[in-house]
């Protein structure tokens, strides 16, 4: 059943779906109607929000195409690549394929959720390359849909560091919440493994048949080529391929590495991440050329998010600026109880984070209204933190902002994994609600 459902999806938006560019310029402009027709502003108050938004990601565009390259880079270099394809050599089948996919991908997705985007598409596209009966469109698809489904327990999930951190903004309000209440909590652990196993179910069940199958069909054939490296006697190119130098530097960056940790503990954040990539990825290609020759190679892959982030922060710009965040989630808890609110909340993030995938600008937005009414029922704070996070995770697989990574590395568009993304979702709906609804209850 669930083949022929995302079979008939996938015709649907074959038929219908533009690709990722225009999805963010139509929701550009439905958010402007949203705001126009329910708030009080103008057109020319919404384009301001929008122009005035437009540049506010400017620093997490930054961070995510050097997520993308730095573990692009990361994985080319020698070393890493002999081990992912000896991994990616296990698998014979279409469902070994898939199960070890999925597996792969959630396991770096919990350490940290850009390992897992980046490191899950490049694993599916080595299996691709060694399985030639796996069709890649599932398996670039089942890789981000396992690291989405495995991010409520990720020790890098944003809202739950967030209020775990001293002088965080909402932190006279609730003080600082333990993350035993959030990401190590019964409810985050239930929600990430009981999905991470419907989600396997769902994708062994929607497996292509065999006339079905679109394999691989990249220039590698299966095999890593790469040009001998010639050093002449040159100055200069004894400088391009020294290893002294490249050591060096390495060996400066794994100070930095070791102070942070000694001081900041496994908080792996966006910047020290990209940071450890870069003095890894040097150190594992053993010389600057080979790394620069890498970091060039996974340029192309980061074009659209370059693009087309900066419109994604415009309709932020237009949500927040415009107060539309406020009205949807006002609206959606104005008619909840004690029993119905943690779900209620669940759902005003999964529809928010539809206009505004970025998890910590949600937060920061969404976070003290539904604190606030929070206070009209006898449940903890972390109730909020827990239902606003899991439906931003629920519907990161309806809204393609953090699926760019792969469709860029992959060289798919968004029209050919949606349609497993949406049925992924709505399972994965399914057992959020139930656990999110249940959990309060029990404790």
């Amino acid at each position: 059943m669930l083949r022929s459902i995302s079979e008939r999806l996938r015709i649907i938006i074959e038929k219908y779906l533009p690709n990722a560019f225009i999805f963010a310029i139509l929701l550009t402009f439905i958010t402007l109607i949203m705001g126009m027709t329910m708030t009080n502003e103008g057109l020319m108050d919404m384009t301001t929000h929008w122009y005035n938004g437009f540049w506010d990601f400017l620093a997490f565009t930054t961070q995510m195409i050097l997520i993308l390259i730095t573990g692009y880079a990361l994985v080319k270099a020698p070393p890493v690549e002999k081990l992912l394809i000896r991994v990616a050599s296990k698998p014979k089948t279409q469902k070994s394929a898939l199960i070890t996919t999925i597996l792969v991908a959630a396991g770096a997705g919990y350490f940290s959720w850009g390992l897992g985007f980046v490191l899950g598409a490049l694993f599916a596209i080595e299996v691709a390359k060694r399985v030639p009966t796996v069709d890649f469109r599932i398996l670039i698809a089942a890789a981000y849909t396992a690291v989405i489904a495995i991010l409520p327990a990720s020790i890098t999930l944003t809202a739950p560091l967030l209020v775990n951190t001293p002088d965080h903004s909402l932190e006279e309000t609730v003080g600082l919440i333990p993350l035993t209440q959030t990401i190590f909590s019964p409810t985050m652990l239930l929600t990430a493994f009981i999905g991470l196993g419907v989600i396997i179910f769902a994708y062994l069940k929607m497996m292509p048949e065999k006339d079905e199958v679109v394999p691989f069909n990249g220039d590698e054939n299966g095999e890593s080529k790469k040009p001998e490296v010639k050093v002449r006697n040159t100055f200069a190119e004894k400088m391009d391929h020294s290893k002294l130098i490249n050591y060096a530097i390495v060996a400066f960056g794994s100070l930095w590495i070791i102070m942070y940790f000694a001081q900041n503990g496994f908080n792996l954040e966006l910047n020290i991440l990209n940071f450890s990539f870069i003095i890894l990825g040097l150190a594992l290609h053993g010389s600057p050329s080979s790394y620069l020759e890498a970091i060039i190679s996974g340029m192309p892959s980061s074009g659209g998010i370059l693009l087309q982030f900066p419109f994604y922060a415009g309709i932020m710009g237009m949500m927040a600026g415009s107060g539309l965040i406020s009205i949807i989630a006002e609206t959606i808890v104005s008619f909840s109880n004690e029993f119905t609110f943690p779900l209620l909340t669940f759902i005003s993030g999964a529809i928010v984070n539809v206009f505004v995938p970025s998890a910590g600008g949600q937060w920061q937005i969404q976070g003290p209204i539904m604190l606030e009414a929070l206070q009209s029922y006898n449940l903890p704070p972390s109730v909020v933190v827990n239902s606003v996070s899991i439906g931003d995770v629920t519907t990161n697989l309806l809204q393609p902002f953090f699926a760019l990574p792969a469709l860029g590395l992959s060289g798919l568009g968004l029209k050919d994994i949606w349609g497993y993304c949406l049925v992924s979702m709505i399972l994965l709906f399914i057992v959020a609600s139930v656990i999110i609804t249940v959990m309060p209850l029990l404790t």
